[in-house]
């Protein structure tokens, strides 16, 4: 017998609310694929020394003691932690078969080994979207990806995002001009400028070698933020390199263009560096308005030597959503909800259980054709099975007897062929709801 078991940080909802994360899923997967994206879905276990080798830590990682032993005893075996670091060994096993540069799109769970707190779990699920070159990937991508994201966020009912986007090649060219030693190091701790603030990181940055003057320096860069002309201000803190340039033409190409196709949509923000090892020229952090305090909700950037079979090297660009980060937010709150707690349309009544084959036979009719049918469980009175549709929120009663449909909201009753009636548009699945 089951007995009630809380386990923070796995969330589970009620059937209304999973229909609210459905419905977010599957727009999702519309707009990545109507962006040219294809889906890949790979493992969820990979050897632990291919997790650690994009710069996680293994305290992270969920291992699999007994699947490990079961298939190599030398071989540590965990869950991993995102879609990309997977993707890199998808690529390089499958690049005989791929078409590049590759598109693909990925929605599934991840498991992390951290804290449970608002917007933060041990399992959750992930939203990316990759694109990835053989041995070159042109520049527009790193344009494509905030845009797709713009697109597919932007078209639910949720708060405005705005993405925010820097280049490391910026933070890493400056920190070279000053003089920093560990620039590695460097671009950690200011990464956490948004969490412990400036104060904790001019401390922490000396405490890891910088002198005071080059932690100022690294922080006033971090504090510049806005459109096209951030690249002025930064020359205007007078450190110059070849690859500070080459950063700030990428940033404003980005800028330049996404002021130019969704206005609004992407700004610079040059406190921005993401703490994983991989990135190496565009980054982003997106954030919804009025709800800052959830952090980023879909980030990623560029990733030039993430995966490599020794020969050949796939550079790649990519974003993730965090989507049970959100919806732990808007389903908890109601900014997210649908029209009814039910996907079923129709209630096909049962006038007695002598007749329950002919009520069976016309939700068979009905779902044929694509009608979310349901057959009533008991053939109590008309008015309880009524009453039970009305509880599940079932638009539509069916009566076998009279050969009619019943909107038990308006009480409107008409004749109907199950091989020909089809409910109002609006009625044939629950439609995802913002807040009003």
């Amino acid at each position: 017998m089951a007995r009630h078991t809380s386990l923070s940080g796995f969330p589970e909802w009620l059937p209304s609310k999973q229909l609210v994360e459905d419905q977010v899923l599957d727009h999702l997967r519309r707009s990545f694929e109507i962006h040219g994206f294809s889906p890949v879905v790979t493992r969820a276990v990979e050897p632990v020394e291919q997790l650690l080798s994009k710069g996680e830590t293994s305290k992270e990682i969920y291992l699999l003691s007994r699947l490990q032993a079961e298939e190599n005893e030398d071989a540590q075996l965990g869950l991993h932690f995102d879609h990309t670091v997977p993707l890199a060994r998808y690529v390089v096993e499958n690049a005989g078969h791929l078409t590049f540069p590759f598109k693909r799109y990925a929605i599934g769970r991840v498991w992390r080994g951290e804290r449970p707190q608002e917007g933060r779990f041990r399992e959750f699920i992930q939203a990316d979207v990759d694109v990835v070159g053989d041995g070159q990937l042109a520049l527009h991508h790193d344009l494509e990806l905030p845009l797709v994201m713009a697109d597919a966020l932007g078209s639910l009912p949720l708060p405005k995002l705005t993405i925010h986007t820097s280049n490391r090649k910026i933070a890493q060219g400056f920190y070279e001009a000053i003089g920093i030693a560990d620039i590695a190091e460097t671009l950690r701790i200011v990464d956490k400028l948004d969490k412990i603030g400036p104060k904790a990181v001019a401390e922490q940055l000396v405490q890891s070698g910088t002198t005071e003057e080059q932690a100022n320096q690294a922080l006033a860069l971090a504090e510049i933020s806005g459109g096209v002309e951030v690249a002025d201000r930064v020359l205007a803190l007078g450190a110059r390199s070849e690859l500070l340039d080459e950063g700030l033409d990428e940033l404003v190409y980005v800028l330049e263009g996404g002021q130019e196709m969704s206005p609004g949509s992407i700004v610079a923000d040059l406190k921005i560096a993401r703490g994983l090892d991989y990135y190496t020229g565009t980054v982003y952090e997106s954030l919804l308005e009025g709800h800052e305090d959830l952090g980023a909700i879909c980030s990623g950037g560029r990733y030039d030597s993430l995966a490599s079979s020794g020969k050949k090297t796939y550079p790649g660009v990519g974003l993730s959503i965090g989507v049970s980060r959100i919806l732990s937010r808007m389903i908890s709150s109601e900014a997210l909800t649908v029209t009814r707690q039910s996907p079923t349309t129709v209630l096909v009544a049962v006038l007695n259980e002598d007749q329950r084959r002919e009520s069976e036979l016309i939700a068979r009719a009905l779902r044929a054709r694509g009608i979310a049918t349901d057959v009533s469980p008991g053939s109590q009175k008309l008015g309880k099975q009524i009453r039970y549709a009305d509880r599940r929120t079932i638009p539509y009663v069916w009566f076998p007897d009279s050969g009619e449909v019943k909107d038990i909201r308006s009480g409107e009753q008409i004749p109907a062929d199950p091989e020909t009636w089809v409910p109002a548009r609006e009625d044939m699945r629950p439609i995802l709801m913002g807040e009003q």
